[in-house]
């Protein structure tokens, strides 16, 4: 990451109110873990911030500590965002890793090739990570085989090791740390084993306040009128209150889909036209799509456009 791109996340910290030493103490982490040369084009520039003190002090400190975080939260709490937040701060290449049924051993630690007329250990991104000094994420760990989980129980304790049958055994780099993430919400989900729960420092992602969700509008869209941004926060609320007491599924709650829909209207559909693709039609039950339509009708005027929702730019 450029210092520019440095210096804009730690003034955001300042902004959100961490106190000067812990900025102090990442920019010595910094300084004490120089990231290698072909590494750098890993380290996250992130499209969104994390919006949260609490859970920033927590984070930081942890990853100063020398500890792993789990980031445990419902759907739309951020917590990948707050994982390239968190590699992008503190500059560190980041490996990611997506867990599903076929995810297993080689498939993180690496496996043989067939190279230049030999057979030599291709890496996995643990590995790759391990050796970087990098910021490994593991989302939805809790999707993953006992096979898969098995492997990282060296890596995530005080050894810091991983044995690669066959090959050299690797001691992770002293800037290593691993962000973990974990939703009991979706399919296929299921409980964390406590030995595993047990290498990590767990911090339960809170749901994202309206005031916040305005902050991060405002700030991803400096234009939009601040109306519209309160507009679009209130309709979150209500369709995350509807989810709450049951009468709808999460599918329509998408922060993700909220910020698409100002990206496109800017880029030229209505607000009604972006609202149906990005937010609406994730619920794909007939009846339920139509309760969230019905949400969205009530709160947002559908004919605003570009225009309407946009400050005029000054020549």
């Amino acid at each position: 990451m450029e210092t520019k791109g440095l210096t804009s996340m730690l003034d955001f910290l300042r902004q959100e109110g961490i106190e000067d030493e812990l900025i102090a103490r990442i920019e010595r982490f910094r300084e004490d873990y120089p990231v290698a040369q072909g590494d750098e084009s890993r380290i996250p520039v992130p499209k969104f911030k994390y919006y949260g003190r609490d859970v920033w002090r927590l984070a930081v400190t942890a990853i100063l500590a020398g500890e792993n975080l789990l980031l445990v939260g419902p759907k739309a709490t951020g917590k990948n965002v707050l994982a390239e937040n968190l590699a992008a701060v503190f500059g560190r290449p980041a490996w990611d890793v997506s867990f599903y049924l076929n995810t297993d051993a080689s498939t993180l630690i690496g496996t043989d090739t067939f190279r230049n007329g030999e057979v030599s250990f291709r890496k996995g991104p643990v590995c790759a990570c391990a050796e970087a000094g990098g910021f490994g994420v593991l989302d939805e760990i809790n999707m993953a085989k006992n096979e898969s989980l098995a492997v990282l129980h060296a890596t995530l304790d005080f050894r810091r090791i991983i044995d690669v049958p066959g090959y050299e055994r690797i001691r992770l780099a002293p800037a290593t740390r691993f962000i973990a993430t974990m939703n009991y919400g979706y399919a296929g989900t299921r409980e964390l084993n406590e030995a595993l729960a047990s290498r990590f420092m767990v911090i339960n992602m809170p749901i994202i306040s309206g005031e916040d969700l305005e902050k991060l509008l405002l700030q991803q869209y400096p234009d939009l009128k601040p109306e519209c941004a309160a507009q679009l926060t209130a309709l979150f609320g209500e369709i995350r209150s509807k989810c709450e007491s049951s009468e709808i599924s999460t599918k329509a709650l998408d922060l993700r889909g909220l910020l698409a829909t100002v990206d496109l209207v800017y880029n030229g559909l209505t607000m009604r036209e972006a609202l149906s693709i990005a937010v609406v039609n994730k619920s794909f039950d007939e009846f339920e799509r139509t309760l969230v339509d019905d949400i969205v009708s009530t709160r947002i005027d559908g004919r605003l456009t570009r225009a309407d929702i946009f400050r005029a730019q000054s020549a």
